[in-house]
């Protein structure tokens, strides 16, 4: 993949890609990130869980995404220049990938990609988020791909960023990077920071999604 990365400067502010400039309506534009919270708050994890079609499919695709031993679960440190970085790679691809549904992109109803062609859906504005943050250095056990069901009971794919103050979220919905707790989502599963190739329950146990749409 990366063939579809020309050149990025993220720390002056200037991210370009080899590609065109995704789950149905991207922000026009981004806000700063909601305050922090008074005290850290972090996502209920629980037992391991069924891993999503969509990961796994991707994966049979994309083997060399997917290897890597195990790690130790680490956070990324809080800080201000931290946070904008972060929210700089959210609002460039919110801003420069148009939302078409998988039935419309593939003629499947749930297929997870990387948005090469400028189009996508959730989980392609996800994994196009972790690669970027990865890509600048940021620890894997950090970014986590995560199924959501939102206040109609949809499947919705999101990327949580675990941090020292506590765990964030960046949504193809919503330009800010908004504390986990205060998305409205009801939070389902998500890779497991040692391993990505683990899932597992967030909060109380809640039937999964077949797939996630939006």
């Amino acid at each position: 993949m990366d063939s579809w990365v020309a050149d990025r400067k993220l720390a002056g502010g200037l991210v370009s890609f080899a590609m065109l400039s995704v789950c149905l309506l991207s922000p026009n534009a981004a806000s700063a990130h909601a305050a922090l919270p008074s005290a850290a708050s972090f996502t209920p994890v629980g037992e391991p869980t069924s891993t999503p079609y969509g990961w796994a499919d991707f994966c049979r695709r994309y083997q060399g995404e997917c290897e890597g031993a195990p790690l130790e679960p680490v956070d990324i440190v809080a800080a201000s220049k931290t946070s904008k970085e972060i929210e700089r790679v959210n609002k460039w691809v919110n801003d420069h990938v148009t939302p078409v549904t998988d039935m419309e992109h593939w003629g499947v109803v749930d297929q997870w990609d990387y948005p090469t062609d400028g189009k996508g859906d959730c989980e392609d504005f996800a994994l196009m988020k972790r690669k970027i943050l990865l890509e600048e250095g940021f620890p894997r056990q950090a970014l986590l791909m995560t199924v959501v069901k939102d206040s109609g009971n949809e499947g919705h794919a999101v990327l949580t960023i675990k941090m020292s103050d506590g765990d964030f979220v960046l949504d193809n919905l919503s330009g800010e990077m908004k504390p986990w707790d205060k998305t409205g989502y009801r939070f389902v599963k998500r890779q497991s920071q040692s391993d990505q190739n683990v899932w597992v329950q967030l909060g109380d146990p809640t039937p999964a999604p077949d797939y996630v749409s939006r």
